[in-house]
């Protein structure tokens, strides 16, 4: 009887074991199915930029030398906002002797009140920069932001941002600044290959 009794709870034990596992694993199919988008009669605010998504490397040229680039695009904060990280790496060369790696963190969002794309760029350096949207071709396949307040920067400085892509998985961006009452110059220009 007590044989019997020692089974029985053991399998009893058994089935609430695997009870137990069937409820703790997730349903794989709800898993990779496409979250439903209560918004989807809205326009999509982040259309042009969704082709950024992803991780990049770039071969970059200018003022501070020859430098290679690593970065990445990615969604966050519930899809508000696309963050930008950015690694740019110049060895020691004639432009720029003592060589130097750059870094900067950036969020692209949208600005319902202006109804523009914005972003924002935070650089190791300490500057602080705020773009918005100031062009797009119709093809959506070129971006111009240009800035409309930098930190920690002498007054009268202006930055401008233009994207353009060449295909889906390459793009060249050119970065360029304009002192008090001068025109823009070229600061650097990267291209842009998506990473397999």
């Amino acid at each position: 009887m007590l044989r019997f009794r020692h089974g029985f709870i053991r399998g009893v034990l058994l089935i609430a074991a695997f009870l137990n596992l069937a409820l703790a694993t997730p349903n794989v199919a709800a898993i990779h199915q496409a979250p439903s988008n209560k918004q989807s009669d809205r326009p999509d605010p982040f259309k042009p930029l969704r082709m950024f998504i992803g991780k990049w490397e770039g071969d970059s040229k200018g003022q501070p030398g020859i430098g290679k680039m690593e970065r990445e695009y990615s969604f966050v904060l519930k899809d508000r906002f696309i963050q930008i990280s950015n690694k740019a790496v110049y060895a020691p060369q004639e432009k720029n002797p003592k060589g130097e790696v750059h870094e900067d963190l950036g969020f692209f969002g949208y600005d319902k009140a202006q109804k523009k794309l914005s972003f924002r760029q935070f650089h190791v350096e300490g500057f602080v920069v705020q773009y918005s949207l100031e062009s797009m071709l119709e093809d959506g396949r070129t971006l111009v932001f240009k800035s409309t307040a930098i930190e920690n920067i002498s007054p009268g400085w202006v930055a401008r941002e233009t994207y353009r892509f060449l295909s889906n998985d390459e793009f060249i961006e050119t970065f360029a600044l304009a002192g008090p009452g001068k025109e823009f110059e070229t600061y650097s220009e990267t291209q842009f290959r998506r990473k397999k």
